[in-house]
Formats: structure tokens, sequence, C-alpha cells
């Protein structure tokens, strides 16, 4: 299951993220992931999620983003609830890019037993409609 926190700047998504992090890691029976752009969220999460920096790993696309979850999964069967922040800052303001890589990595999520959540940096009028084919906002 995907699913997206959409919003302007200052609108909260990332204490709302933060908030979601830590709540799946206290109900999680598995692992915990959130992968942010930079090193800012290093004292707001519990020490007991997973926090990766894409910039850490060249994550600069959607190719490189999906790629890297992807890998992920592969490597972390009890991988629960991955979340990603600044979505748009790691991947790129293309929105139709953004809603393939929805799309495809809703594909993957299909067969597993993990959610993913986004937080998303615009007006939910700018992405395209496919991406709420695939992905819910909450």
């Amino acid at each position: 299951m995907i699913s997206m926190i959409i919003g302007n700047k200052g609108s909260g998504k990332t204490k709302r993220l933060v908030e979601l992090v830590n709540a799946a890691v206290d109900s999680s029976n598995g692992n915990v992931v959130c992968i942010e752009k930079g090193a800012k969220l290093t004292y707001d999460l519990t020490h007991k999620a997973r926090l990766v920096d894409s910039d850490e790993y060249c994550i600069n696309d959607y190719d490189s983003l999906f790629g890297f979850i992807c890998g992920m999964f592969a490597g972390n069967y009890d991988l629960t609830d991955l979340f990603v922040d600044a979505t748009l800052r790691i991947g790129g303001r293309d929105y139709d890019k953004f809603a393939d890589f929805v799309e495809r990595l809703n594909a993957v999520c299909s067969k597993l037993d993990t959610k993913v959540t986004f937080t998303v940096s615009c007006d939910e009028g700018d992405l395209p409609e496919k991406v709420f084919k695939f992905a819910k906002k909450i």
C-alpha cells in the first residue's frame, strides 16, 4: 500500500511523517525505514527506526530511488514500513516521472506486505491523476 502526505512547504508534512514513523515502530513486528534528503530527522525519530540519507547513496532521480527501494526490499524480508521524506527533492519535480515511479513501485509493493509513505511538497492538483490510482492521500 502506498500513501502520500501532500502539501506545500510549511504545511506540517514532515511533522506528520515523524509521528507516523514513531507509531509504526511501536506497532511493527519488523523493520521500519525512513529515507530522507540530508540528516535532519536524526533527533526526531526513535532510534529503533532505520534512518537513511539519500545523499550518501547518490540518489538523485526516480530510477535510482526505485532501485534503492527495491534493494531494501530484497535485503530486508521483514521490512514492514518504509517512509520517504522530501520525495520531490530526492527524485525531481517532474510530476509525470513521479507518477511513473509510483506506478512501478506499486507493482512491487502489491506483492509485498509493506506500507510505503511519501511526503510530497506541492498542491494536490499539480499531481497527475494516475498517481491516485496507485496511492492514497493521508
